[in-house]
């Protein structure tokens, strides 16, 4: 199988980078919505929370690798061609998703430095750019926070258009991103 992408199926290198994206943002949602569970101030609830954060400048990090290791390759054709409609949707469903993977780690990196917080990556601590604003802090947070709603959505939106691909439309959508099969 090729590193990088063909015409007939991704590559290597960008299956593996979505695949882990997907689990980087599993964890990043169960972390978030775990912390509720746990009172505030507590060492479980900081740590999910803490856990979140870095996750999400994970994310950030690999959708920039993903987009760079994206403009490689072309993208594998899907086999039957899409209608005009499925085409459309796919392309903003997928443009939706990766402004969610750009803007959420970097609105929840700019909410936390205007709240007056520091931001950990991995044990390092971010620079603060900005001054403490709370009250912009807020109102980050509540955009961040919808849009964490919608990508809920999206990224159903996304799971079942591949499951209804592979399963109803019996096209390649969906192998073209799973790992290559050994032909015994």
């Amino acid at each position: 199988m090729a590193l990088l992408n063909t015409k007939e199926r991704y590559g290597t290198l960008l299956i593996a980078i979505h695949w882990l994206t997907f689990w980087v943002m599993a964890a990043m949602f169960a972390c978030v919505e775990l912390h509720e569970n746990f009172p505030k101030g507590s060492e479980i609830r900081s740590s999910l929370m803490t856990w979140h954060f870095q996750l999400g400048l994970t994310v950030l990090i690999l959708v920039l690798v993903r987009l760079v290791v994206k403009a490689m390759g072309p993208d594998p054709d899907i086999k039957p061609a899409l209608s005009r409609l499925q085409y459309l949707s796919s392309k903003a469903v997928h443009l939706a998703l990766y402004l969610i993977m750009l803007v959420m780690p970097i609105a929840g990196f700019i909410g936390r430095t205007l709240a007056g917080k520091t931001t950990y990556f991995f044990g390092m601590a971010l620079p603060v750019l900005l001054n403490k604003n709370e009250d912009l802090a807020e109102n980050i947070f509540d955009v961040h926070g919808l849009i964490g709603k919608a990508a809920y959505f999206l990224i159903a939106a996304h799971v079942i258009a591949g499951l209804y691909h592979h399963y109803a439309q019996h096209d390649n959508t969906l192998t073209r991103m799973l790992p290559e099969r050994k032909k015994s």
